[in-house]
């Protein structure tokens, strides 16, 4: 499942082969990373505190190049979002999807990714929409309440003025993940752990079968849906 729109980051194309590193903090199972390094010329970084999914993106990782799919480099590493192990301005991008609304000090963590990024450089930030949010917290209150759940819940003009005190202009946004938002709304309804569900069991195959397959119908429905239930909202800057 791929957030973030990588025509939107300035990496370079052929025949231009100047190096492009990537962080993508709270890489979970790796997604972002194994769609990086695509690209021939760039470095990815995945960061994460939970040391299972990094082990899960390893995995993934390990076999796209197998594969011949991994054209670009790559790695892995437990890492804290508020006290990261890079210098100042190592990055040329820093991607940082649905992180934020998990954060106690979520503006130490905007000041670290911040920090890290080269001048003007690329920051992509996704967090969960507003209104499919808000609708979560309303039908279950196991969905807030859960150790390592989400703490807050972020307006898109709210974040997107938040990020920008930290010295980066905000260029584009668009909304993804249009299929996920009635999902999750049938398991706030229904229970979040429920696993005897026939309509939970049968839509998460459904989001499978998009998200392995790719058929056009279901990609021109989420299309269709991001403008209205868009479950994310994922903002792209500039660092100053």
């Amino acid at each position: 499942m791929i957030t973030v729109d990588f025509a939107r980051l300035d990496i370079p194309e052929p025949p231009d082969s100047r190096p492009f590193t990537i962080l993508d903090m709270g890489c979970g199972e790796g997604r972002h990373v194994c769609e990086a390094i695509r690209y021939p010329n760039v470095t990815a970084v995945g960061v994460d505190i939970n040391i299972g999914d990094l082990k899960k993106a390893r995995e993934k990782l390990t076999g796209h190049d197998d594969w011949g799919e991994g054209l670009g480099e790559w790695g892995v590493s437990a890492g804290d979002i508020t006290r990261l192990p890079f210098g100042d301005g190592f990055f040329d991008a820093v991607i940082c999807c649905e992180v934020l609304e998990h954060i106690p000090n979520h503006r130490a963590a905007v000041r670290e990714i911040v920090r890290v990024l080269k001048p003007g450089g690329d920051l992509v930030v996704s967090a969960p929409r507003y209104g499919p949010e808000k609708l979560c917290w309303i039908l279950s209150d196991e969905y807030s309440a859960t150790p390592g759940g989400h703490i807050r819940i972020f307006s898109e003009s709210g974040i997107r003025r938040f990020i920008e005190q930290f010295s980066v202009k905000h260029c584009s946004s668009h909304y993804a993940h249009g299929l996920h938002s009635p999902y999750w709304w049938l398991k706030c309804l229904l229970g979040l752990n429920r696993d005897d569900s026939r309509l939970i069991n049968a839509y998460h195959r459904l989001l499978v079968w998009d998200m392995m397959d790719k058929p056009a119908l279901t990609r021109l429905i989420e299309r269709m849906l991001n403008p209205f239930i868009g479950k994310s909202v994922v903002l792209y800057f500039k660092k100053r």
